[in-house]
């Protein structure tokens, strides 16, 4: 039962920053893979055309918008 608690306090805070340190840096690398994968390009291409995207406007929207707006000063 004191096995867990002797691992833990003979782990410092230096092995437990660099373990972190080690995390971090195997997920930059996942990361840095999974977005410079050839196999995403059309889908990253599709999405780099997102803001530009015009949203189709119903009849209904426009009629509602101007009935909200006032005439009046």
């Amino acid at each position: 039962m004191s096995m867990p608690f002797e691992i833990v306090s003979e782990m410092s805070s230096g092995m437990i920053r660099g373990l972190g340190t080690v995390v971090v840096f195997v997920a930059f690398v996942g990361l840095t893979l999974w977005v410079f994968n050839s196999k995403r390009n059309p889908e990253f291409a599709e999405a780099r055309l997102l803001p530009f995207a015009d949203e189709p406007q119903s009849e209904n929207s426009t009629q509602q918008e101007s009935a909200a707006r006032s005439t009046r000063p």
